[in-house]
């Protein structure tokens, strides 16, 4: 069985063939504005326009915690928007990140990265802003996409 590529750089530009999934994790306030989403949006305006959109609507559509929504921004090139932590500030709850719906948004991401044919890029996903652990996230990662025969690339920002 594969395992998660580790790599350093920039998961908005991932250097392979092929069509690409670029996976991040929102907030379930509509907020976006610090983290990856701002080099997301410094490349294409779609991902942040469908979300803005996404939550706007939320009353009839699937917006919520565990929901993922998936932009096409080039030709190969697709960005997931999963919504994996509540809010965005650490406070008496604790951190903002939901374990749970992350697992559920990888599930949903899976689906769509195999009907698509597409390998998988992301930053770690729920542990920069959000506050979680990646002890705690990629077993989610290896349990719902590289089991399923999905290819991970998992980016470290080099400085």
């Amino acid at each position: 069985m594969s395992e998660i590529i580790y790599t350093r750089g920039d998961a908005t530009v991932p250097s392979v063939k092929g069509v690409k999934v670029i996976a991040h994790v929102c907030n379930d306030l509509g907020g976006w504005g610090k983290g990856f989403v701002l080099a997301l949006s410094r490349r294409w305006p779609e991902p942040e326009a469908a979300y803005r959109a996404w939550h706007r609507d939320r009353a009839a559509n699937d917006f919520g915690l565990g929901a993922a929504q998936f932009v096409q921004v080039e030709r190969y090139v697709w960005v997931a928007n999963m919504v994996g932590q509540r809010g965005t500030r650490t406070g008496s709850k604790g951190v903002p990140v939901r374990y749970e719906a992350i697992d559920t948004a990888l599930g949903k991401l899976a689906d769509k990265a195999l009907e698509l044919g597409a390998s998988v890029h992301m930053p770690r996903i729920g542990c920069g802003l959000a506050g979680g652990k990646w002890s705690r996230v990629e077993p989610l990662i290896t349990e719902r996409l590289v089991r399923r025969g999905v290819r991970v690339t998992v980016y470290d920002h080099g400085d």
